[in-house]
């Protein structure tokens, strides 16, 4: 059955929250034995590399939460050039994905505030950063629990897609 593009659109959207919102779901489903993987990012461009993190992130456990960079938060952090999609947006792609079951947008320039109200179980993240400098790793592992890198892909970054596109179209 296909579903309208309204209900299908509402669905998405009922998988973004606000943190009081996700902190209230993620008590009651700890509470029942659930674990939460935790990864983040910007997800700027969406790419085959944050598609194999998500799916990865998706195995270790039962609930997949995802903290997106909100767009004051990507500036900062990239440039004034950055973000390319707004965060609403980036929150509604993640969300369409079958993987993920809940997105929060944060606006610091990092995610350790985020990690420390979440608590999760796991705490996934892209290879290409060194494990001692992964943020939040202390708080995941003084609870318990652990942190898993996943191996980059290369040449799969926003960066490097950006750069391809005003290589071969810049000058047009």
């Amino acid at each position: 059955m296909t579903m309208p593009y309204d209900s299908r659109h509402r669905q998405e959207q009922s998988k973004v929250l606000d943190v009081p919102g996700l902190k209230r779901i993620l008590e009651r489903e700890t509470a029942q034995g659930k674990t939460v993987v935790f990864t983040n990012g910007c997800f700027d461009l969406l790419h085959v590399g944050h598609i194999r993190t998500l799916s990865m992130a998706r195995r270790q456990g039962d609930i997949l939460v995802v903290g997106i960079n909100s767009d004051d938060s990507v500036r900062a952090i990239k440039g004034k050039g950055r973000p390319l999609v707004p965060h609403g947006q980036r929150a509604e792609v993640l969300a369409a994905l079958e993987s993920v079951d809940y997105v929060v947008v944060f606006n610091e320039p990092d995610p350790y505030r985020l990690i420390a109200e979440l608590r999760p179980h796991i705490l996934v993240k892209g290879g290409d950063w060194p494990e001692d400098q992964i943020i939040g790793r202390d708080l995941v592992e003084a609870a318990g629990g652990r942190v898993i890198c996943v191996a980059p892909v290369p040449g799969a970054s926003t960066t490097a897609i950006i750069q391809t596109i005003l290589e071969r179209y810049g000058g047009k």
